[in-house]
């Protein structure tokens, strides 16, 4: 094998001039793997967190009465429990509903929503890893465990080279 016939492969230490090119302009460039891969992972992450909504139902009176002792309070009426549980899973479902669509924004190669999509796995990895470093919390797979493994899995995939390149293909050089 000729050298001339090796694929150019990346060299370990970019120059920062190179890094911040805009890529190449090509409304026809067709999906990577990166990008459906991230909107998989986007999905699956709604999927667990309509899971973890559903799942906190039965143990919210409990959640609730925590609270109620923490502030002070007697036993909570159960039209109160039912109604912040009711409360809670409209905000949840809205905030789901919000990244279902950011997802199908990012299949469809919008920059702007991939980049969201990647605020927020930042934010919620740095979230986690504070409440690790501040609080000792556990990470388990019970808990944070599969949620914190989607949100690096969507910052690598969405992060990627092809995935950039794809959701800014249609901009001018």
């Amino acid at each position: 094998m000729r050298h001339s016939e090796h694929p150019k492969k990346r060299v370990a230490f970019e120059p920062a001039e190179r890094l911040l090119q805009a890529p190449g302009s090509d409304p026809n460039m067709k999906r990577p793997p990166a990008i459906i891969a991230g909107t998989l992972l986007i999905v699956l992450g709604v999927l667990a967190g309509a899971a973890w909504i559903i799942a906190s139902s039965g143990v919210w009176p409990e959640w609730v009465g925590e609270v109620a002792a923490i502030i002070g309070g007697d036993d909570v009426p159960r039209r109160v429990e039912q109604s912040t549980f009711l409360l809670f899973a409209a905000f949840g479902g809205v905030f789901l509903a919000i990244e279902a669509t950011l997802a199908l924004l990012v299949f469809l190669g919008v920059n702007w929503a991939r980049v969201l999509i990647m605020v927020f796995a930042v934010l919620t990895i740095s979230v986690a890893f504070a409440r690790w470093w501040s609080e000792g919390q556990e990470i388990e797979i019970t808990t944070t465990y599969v949620s914190l493994g989607i949100d690096i899995l969507i910052l690598l995939a969405l992060s990627s080279r092809s995935a950039a390149a794809y959701a800014r293909r249609k901009e001018a050089r």
